[in-house]
């Protein structure tokens, strides 16, 4: 899974390995209050949906279709994907939504030995609790986010902001029927199967040498996660509907409700935590997100040279930025046609 799929999948990727653990309410602390919570307002949509068209990216005759993908959708969805199987179906590869992977060759037994350094990376230091690391402000929107969500569990108390964010956000997605199941990946796989294709990773993969120097430096790199879990927050308590009507607008197909409501998500404050972090810092691996898009015009590049069609999938805001992939390749001389 790669990074740009979802912040959770970077946060985990990031440590290697990862688990969740569950433990007892915790009561809220004296002196505190509640913060507001904005109801839900927009309903989930459901049944047989069309989905959004696809982008068509030409140059010198071959075609690069590219569908743009939202996240999360909506659960009870069929996904009436024809265009897609189409597509598929007489393409000669097909490309996976690009990120990052954090490879280290350490074997199985390296991976016994590493354990304990990784679970201690979800944990604050020193044992610290949440309500020790977040300024209160903070901490009292988290407990009232956490309390309505998530609250028998205990034990997310200890766990860094980043994590504790990432839980937070899968419980509030699951909450309003959204995120659970997943609807393009399966699509897909079943189409590329068919054509007998193997779809192509388009992950920048980047190589630890020192995967146990590397946990601790993720440990004591002085990253500042605790912006991730405040935009985490954020969402929680005020977007859910812009969210749903978001997924929504991807399962209707309605593209131009998209294109009107451009969203950065936690996952962009999380991504910057973690690249200004020691542990990226230190390493000489820059601007991620700069390099993530480098990596994937590279590989989409060469695969639209070799066949005359491909298919390629892209998070839709990442395609519609100012500087984002569509802006990339017509700046590279393709001509870019949308749904």
């Amino acid at each position: 899974m790669s990074l740009v799929r979802s912040w959770r999948g970077c946060c985990l990727l990031m440590c290697l390995f990862a688990g969740g653990v569950s433990a007892q309410e915790v009561e809220t602390p004296a002196g505190t209050a509640a913060a507001p919570i904005r109801d839900m307002e927009a309903v989930v949509v459901h049944g047989v949906q069309p989905g959004p068209g696809l982008w068509r990216v030409s140059k010198d005759g071959h075609v690069l279709w590219i569908l743009g993908t939202v996240s999360p959708l909506p659960n009870q969805i069929d996904w009436r994907a024809d265009e897609v199987r189409a597509v598929i179906a007489r393409s000669g590869q097909v490309l996976l939504s690009p990120g990052v992977v954090f490879d280290a060759d350490v074997g199985f037994f390296g991976k016994l030995a590493l354990a304990p350094s990784v679970w201690k990376v979800m944990r604050n230091e020193d044992g610290a609790e949440l309500v020790d690391v977040l300024a209160p402000p903070l901490y009292t929107r988290w407990h009232a986010m956490k309390q309505r969500y998530l609250p028998r569990d205990g034990g997310i108390e200890r766990k860094r902001p980043m994590f504790a964010a990432a839980e937070l956000q899968a419980a509030a997605m699951k909450s309003i029927g959204l995120g659970q199941k997943p609807v393009v990946w399966p699509v897909v796989e079943a189409a590329a199967k068919a054509a007998g294709i193997t779809p192509t990773p388009t992950s920048w993969k980047i190589k630890i040498e020192d995967p146990k120097a590397a946990v601790r430096e993720f440990r004591e790199g002085g990253m500042d996660d605790a912006v991730c879990l405040e935009r985490t927050v954020d969402l929680v308590e005020n977007d859910l509907p812009t969210l749903v009507e978001r997924a929504n607008a991807w399962a209707m197909g309605d593209v131009e409700a998209l294109r009107r409501s451009p969203y950065e998500d936690a996952g962009a404050a999380c991504m910057q935590a973690i690249t200004q972090s020691g542990f990226v810092r230190n390493r000489g691996f820059g601007d991620l997100k700069a390099g993530v898009r480098q990596h994937w015009l590279s590989i989409a590049e060469a695969a639209v040279q070799r066949n005359e069609e491909t298919f390629a999938m892209l998070p839709v805001d990442r395609l519609l930025e100012a500087d984002g992939y569509l802006a990339a390749l017509q700046a590279r001389g393709y001509e870019i046609e949308s749904p």
